[in-house]
């Protein structure tokens, strides 16, 4: 049996190159807390910390970042959350869909005509039970030892 040769991964040959970190190509040997601007450049725009595969950081590295990272957003210096909202037309931009947007017109029942009266209910409003249903009297408790 021939032994098998090794290829390469298709995985690796997208990604030759590693990635280098920010914080080496910098020099930076200490991560604070207080600097802001570095910590931002590991968040995401929705203030995510990104992943290592990302960053390019080691182990120690992404820990270092992920805790000042924490104590930052303790210190309200860097938000938890940031929200993205899409920019929305007014109600003038309905386009093509017209007044009620793709819904279309629910006054309108086409050629299904109006709608009868339920026969398993009785009308709203009314507070009457449906038809053949029975009420069941219910006399009032007596007081027994009241009548002395």
């Amino acid at each position: 049996m021939p032994p098998k040769s090794r290829s390469k991964n298709k995985d690796n040959a997208r990604r030759a190159k590693k990635k280098t970190s920010i914080l080496i190509t910098e020099g930076v040997d200490y991560v604070d807390w207080k600097d802001v601007n570095l910590l931002r450049r590991f968040m995401s725009d929705r203030s995510k910390v990104r992943a290592r595969r990302v960053t390019g950081n080691n182990a120690q590295q992404q820990a270092a970042v992920a805790k000042a990272i924490k104590n930052a957003r303790e210190m309200a210096l860097l938000p938890y959350v940031t929200r993205i909202t899409q920019q929305r037309g007014g109600r003038g931009d309905r386009g093509a869909r017209g007044e009620r947007g793709d819904r279309g017109d629910r006054g309108d029942r086409g050629d299904r005509g109006e709608r009868g009266p339920r026969e398993d209910r009785a009308p709203r409003g009314d507070g009457a039970a449906p038809e053949g249903a029975e009420l069941e009297a219910v006399a009032p408790p007596s007081d027994e030892a009241g009548e002395a």
